[in-house]
């Protein structure tokens, strides 16, 4: 016990290092508020209202209001940003409306569905320890600040440019993205509440294509966003490329499909009809026909 608390403090010391890094990075060419550059008080926020919402957690025991808090996250500093940024373009507007309906969509689903299954098994045992469950709700502060740094950077930047074809170009992608993840949460949705469909896996729809669509729509998204920014991208604020590539191994690598996969493997690995679905359908890219 008290080597898997050490383990989680070490965690929680190393995410607030790393978000740190990235806060003095993507501040070079910030502007600033009361002599404090504005991305870095987006990410020293984004860590201040994840511990804030943790205290009641942990004693509550409850991951009710994880997800809800992260998307509350997102929306919150990328609004403040983009009201508190001087001389805040069509460009910083564009960015913000597109992570803001981005947090919307997937909070409002993550949300439902905690509260339609009453809880999420991946916290069973974490909410029961301090230091474990406090370095969950650090990780996602991290998780905010990486994932929106390319957003943040561009609208806190002192940098502007008008709009162009990276601007179209990136706006498309977004746009695409966003609807094949939320086509393929509301198939999946669909299929899981059905009775009929107790026991088996989904493999109807963009399901068909890609065994995990929704993950190819969130990195697609992502990608969308770091091209808008491309143009007012200057010294340090490049690292706003760590965005999408954030998102892509996060997603690909570490908690995302590998965790799926195994999963799926243990419930129906063996069975035809499942085995022959995962050599006919790739794993993340969907398949044109």
């Amino acid at each position: 016990m008290e080597d898997s608390a050490g383990k989680s403090w070490a965690t929680v010391l190393v995410v607030v290092i790393l978000g740190i890094g990235l806060g003095v990075a993507g501040s070079q060419t910030s502007a600033t508020l009361a002599g404090w550059p504005l991305f870095g008080l987006a990410v020293a926020a984004a860590f201040a209202v994840q511990w804030l919402v943790f205290v009641p957690s942990f004693l509550l025991r409850t991951e009710r209001f994880f997800d809800l808090t992260g998307s509350g996250t997102y929306l919150g500093i990328t609004v403040a940003l983009v009201l508190l940024s001087p001389g805040a373009d069509v460009r910083s507007w564009v960015l913000a409306a597109m992570v803001s309906l981005w947090a919307l969509r997937l909070g409002t689903f993550l949300f439902r569905r905690v509260e339609r299954v009453g809880k999420d098994s991946r916290f069973d045992q974490i909410k029961q320890s301090a230091p474990r469950f406090l370095s969950v709700w650090t990780i996602q502060a991290l998780w905010v600040s990486v994932t929106a740094s390319a957003a943040w950077i561009a609208i806190s930047s002192q940098t502007r440019a008008p709009l162009d074809g990276w601007a179209v170009a990136g706006v498309l992608l977004w746009v695409i993205g966003l609807a094949i993840e939320a086509v393929a949460d509301a198939q999946k949705s669909r299929f899981k509440s059905d009775p009929a469909n107790a026991g088996k896996f989904i493999r109807t729809g963009l399901w068909s294509r890609s065994r995990h669509p929704n993950y190819f729509g969130e990195i697609l998204l992502w990608v969308g966003v770091l091209v808008v920014t491309v143009p007012v991208l200057q010294g340090w604020g490049w690292v706003a490329l760590i965005s999408p590539v954030f998102v892509a191994l996060l997603l690909i690598r570490v908690s995302g499909i590998p965790l799926l996969e195994a999963k799926a493997d243990a419930t129906w690995g063996g069975q035809p009809d499942y085995e022959a679905y995962k050599k006919s359908t790739p794993t993340l890219v969907p398949k044109l026909t």
